[in-house]
């Protein structure tokens, strides 16, 4: 499936860094604000999740509450994370390309991974977000690579499959967070594989062609 890929291009919320401590934050919150339990804000989110939308700022609309702050602190990496990079930078070139706030580089060092990753695309450094085919072209250009060389694996299929595949990558579908609720409706928005961990996905991977 990926016999010609050089580069590995990774998101990092719901991807390599978990995140659901920092939307159970930003939530209780919400519900604090709202004078709401935190359950009938979190049963509101994962209804709008459902719906293909951004389930807890789509809460926060609804509910007339200004866009609730998010809690770096609260992430931390998932499970195996250092591992899967550490065995698949072996093979591969590593990158990331995230939404990310300024600093990227430095939180990822900080949480011991940044040794594994030879590229860092993050769009406060850039001026420019996902799904914009720009941030793609960007990372693609930086690492020498062609499309057809290059998978994108991320959680979300709007802003990492979809723009992805566009360009001619090929692309990984990691359902981490909430965007494992979302409803699959075209073609464009099947990536080539689906896992549910970076464990699978790093078994996929080292198990394909690549270099």
């Amino acid at each position: 499936m990926f016999e010609n890929v050089k580069w590995l291009f990774f998101d990092v919320g719901s991807t390599l860094m978990n995140e659901e401590k920092a939307y159970e934050h930003r939530m209780r919150e919400m519900a604090e604000a709202a004078k709401m339990p935190y359950e009938k804000i979190y049963e509101m989110a994962i209804g709008f999740y459902k719906e293909n939308k951004k389930g807890d700022l789509e809460t926060a609309r609804l509910l007339g509450l200004s866009k609730p702050p998010w809690h770096k602190e609260d992430e931390c990496l998932y499970e195996g994370a250092r591992e899967c990079l550490e065995a698949l930078s072996e093979k591969y070139k590593i990158g990331v390309i995230a939404n990310q706030s300024l600093g990227t580089a430095e939180r990822l060092e900080e949480s011991g991974i940044r040794q594994y990753i030879d590229l860092v695309i993050a769009s406060a450094e850039e001026g420019v977000a996902k799904p914009d085919r720009r941030i793609f072209e960007i990372a693609l250009e930086r690492g020498g690579c062609k499309p057809s060389e290059a998978v994108m694996i991320g959680d979300r299929i709007d802003n990492d499959i979809v723009p992805a595949k566009l360009l001619g990558m090929h692309t990984i579908w990691v359902r981490q967070g909430f965007s494992k609720y979302w409803k699959i409706s075209s073609e464009i928005e099947k990536a080539e594989a689906v896992v549910d961990s970076l464990e699978e996905c790093c078994i996929l991977l080292l198990d394909s062609g690549g270099l």
